[in-house]
């Protein structure tokens, strides 16, 4: 059964950042649907995808072999251009409770998320055997970043990578180096950094810090990195030099307006 994954913003949690998980499977002039909301647990290879409730299921009667095949065809079609995956492994019934880890943790941290501009149109024009190979070198040339400048990745988001830093200095540095790295690949990215407080519960990472990032990062143009002014807060005058004022913006659902800065160099 072909699965996909499409990765979105949780309300709660950033572990939560997968949002919906789709499945079909064509037994002859039959299409078999499921589809429901999600958890991951993990990254890379080690991820692990939770239903966070029991999945909706459909049938679809086609009347021929040839229509159902037609229709799931379409179908996937319709899912890749909505920002879904394909999903390797098996989907489990439910995450298990962190409620067996109730303890707390506080953190701060410097969050970064990169983004590829145009990801839909590009993996149309490549095809999929190509755009897997490109997607391949792509997060190969992020994690070498991200472990030349001590980040730590936290999730995979479709296209898109969310890592966190001790220090803002680092977090710029590393956008700086994706950008120069995914040059090659011939794709253009997208960055936001914020700086914030996060808390680490059941193994989880949760906080509104990481929801502001992702709007930071809505904000950017291709081949921008943009960041709070939360993280030029914490950089020394001279680091902070290198940024230039970018106004005053409204992120999407949250409060009030955000002065952000543009990394120049």
């Amino acid at each position: 059964m072909p699965k996909f994954l499409r990765i979105g913003v949780h309300q709660s949690n950033v572990s939560g950042y997968t949002s919906k998980a789709w499945c079909v499977r064509c037994v002859g002039s039959a299409v078999f649907l499921k589809w429901g909301a999600v958890e991951v647990q993990g990254t890379g290879a080690a991820r692990k995808v939770y239903w966070a409730r029991s999945p909706q299921e459909k049938t679809i009667r086609c009347r021929t072999a040839q229509r159902a095949q037609d229709y799931t065809k379409a179908a996937i079609a319709r899912r890749r251009n909505h920002r879904y995956e394909p999903l390797t492994g098996p989907i489990a019934n439910r995450r298990p409770s962190a409620a067996r880890n109730p303890e707390l943790k506080q953190a701060l941290a410097t969050i970064l998320i990169v983004d590829i501009v145009g990801s839909t149109a590009k993996a149309a024009k490549l095809g999929d055997a190509r755009w897997t190979r490109v997607m391949g070198h792509y997060y190969a040339a992020v994690r070498k970043e991200l472990k030349t400048c001590g980040g730590r990745e936290v999730v995979t988001t479709g296209d898109g990578v969310l890592a966190t830093f001790r220090k803002p200095a680092a977090g710029i540095a590393c956008a700086n180096a994706v950008q120069k790295a995914v040059r090659t690949l011939g794709l253009e990215i997208r960055v936001g950094l914020h700086a914030g407080e996060y808390t680490i519960s059941g193994g989880e990472m949760v906080g509104l810090a990481f929801h502001i990032c992702t709007r930071v990062a809505a904000k950017a143009r291709g081949g921008e990195v943009l960041v709070s002014s939360a993280v030029r807060a914490l950089m020394t005058p001279q680091a902070a030099a290198s940024l230039r004022d970018h106004g005053m913006h409204r992120l999407k659902g949250v409060p009030e307006r955000w002065r952000l800065w543009r990394v120049e160099g």
